[in-house]
């Protein structure tokens, strides 16, 4: 595994105090850190060498979220790509992606892991919400089947999407945004707020 140019074991850190409305205010944390990439991120691995990449990111996103608890933060935000890297390509970033229902399903993935079926990093992240009483967001991918009665289906028969999930205190999956197709042609975008408390904002293809 590599890291990225980010000096070695280094982790930014930082609480604001955001009011969202007269009666609302909450502590919110961000952080950055050395992401650990792949040795060569064009070369696609088994989903179980995904995996223990993006556990050891998580790794350092544990120590953050339970360092922003402790200091009273209501919600932590990982970074961009933080829990597998950036410039893959389609197939290569494949292994790392997870199908992540709507959250309207009412889902707690730390009690109910195998409900949508192989989803280990929603999981994990959900345990960290839980069990530090924070919210979490988090970017990771998603994947959706399509087929040959959408005239947008990629040939391979599915959606690959950057996006960025929501888990709240009692880690249920609040929130899920598309913010763009991965490595297919680029069509126009449209971006819309899902409110909710943190007030996400989203980005999906029309």
């Amino acid at each position: 595994m590599i890291r990225s140019y980010f000096p070695k074991c280094v982790a930014l850190f930082a609480l604001f105090v955001l009011s969202v409305g007269a009666l609302d205010t909450f502590i919110a944390a961000v952080y950055e850190h050395a992401v650990i990439l792949p040795n060569n991120t064009e070369t696609p691995v088994s989903k179980e060498e995904a995996l223990l990449l993006m556990n050891k990111n998580i790794d350092v996103l544990e120590e953050a979220v339970k360092l922003a608890a402790k200091q009273g933060a209501h919600i932590i935000v990982a970074p961009e790509d933080g829990m597998y890297g950036w410039v893959f390509t389609r197939e290569s970033i494949y292994p790392y992606l997870e199908d992540i229902p709507d959250p309207e399903v009412n889902w707690i993935p730390c009690r109910d892991p195998q409900r949508f079926g192989y989803t280990p990093v929603q999981a994990r992240l959900s345990c960290l919400a839980k069990e530090n009483s924070i919210y979490v967001v988090a970017n990771i991918g998603d994947k959706k089947a399509c087929n040959t009665s959408d005239p947008q289906c990629p040939p391979d028969g599915r959606y690959q999407y950057n996006t960025d999930v929501v888990f709240d205190s009692r880690g249920r999956l609040v929130a899920r945004y598309h913010k763009g197709v991965e490595f297919t042609p680029q069509k126009p975008s449209r971006c819309i707020t899902m409110t909710w408390k943190q007030r996400v904002a989203s980005c999906y293809q029309s």
